[in-house]
């Protein structure tokens, strides 16, 4: 069902298909997972879910995130909006199963897929955005390289407040070690 595309040492990055799509939906209505994502006033149907897939499978770094040990789909990475001419692009990641939150899963899935980026893709920056009561993903970012770039003040409303969006971004001379192990050079 998954194909091994980015092998780390416990997770590996699969192209994502239309079979993940009832997942996919179960964790975009979950408030723990929508609301680190800026994305709770949204209903996800599952026939909307579909129609993102289909229209991102295609994409050259959409990956499902999975586990190595039992193979098991914990997630989402990708580089979208990815602009060869400028070699940019911007980062998206969650880890829907609740249950495999806060076990590096994400910090090794962002590694990878920068790995990818910068070493594959030839990209030069990669951002991401992030809202500022996410300090989990802030840290894990910072964790990976990513500094700080600049704030967009009181931009994203959740659970009845509105918070900052905090803009972070790497540039590949910033990214100097190797992730993907199953490379062949």
């Amino acid at each position: 069902m998954y194909y091994k595309k980015l092998v780390g040492k416990n997770i590996y990055l699969s192209p994502r298909t239309i079979e993940d799509a009832e997942k996919y939906t179960e964790w975009l209505n979950d408030f723990n997972t929508t609301d680190y994502l800026g994305k709770s006033g949204k209903i996800m149907t599952l026939e909307a879910e579909k129609e993102y897939l289909v229209n991102h499978i295609k994409a050259e770094a959409s990956f499902n995130i999975v586990t190595l040990k039992d193979d098991k789909l914990i997630g989402a990475v990708s580089l979208e909006n990815i602009d060869h001419l400028i070699r940019k692009a911007t980062l998206g990641i969650f880890i829907g199963d609740k249950e495999e939150r806060e076990k590096g899963y994400g910090t090794e899935a962002i590694n990878l897929i920068l790995d990818y980026g910068f070493n594959y893709l030839n990209l030069n920056n990669i951002k991401l955005d992030v809202i500022e009561f996410n300090e989990r993903a802030i840290a894990c970012y910072k964790k990976c390289g990513f500094k700080d770039a600049g704030r967009r003040r009181k931009s994203e409303f959740v659970d009845g407040k509105y918070y900052d969006r905090i803009s972070m971004d790497i540039l590949k001379e910033e990214f100097t070690k190797k992730y993907i192990l199953n490379r062949n050079i």
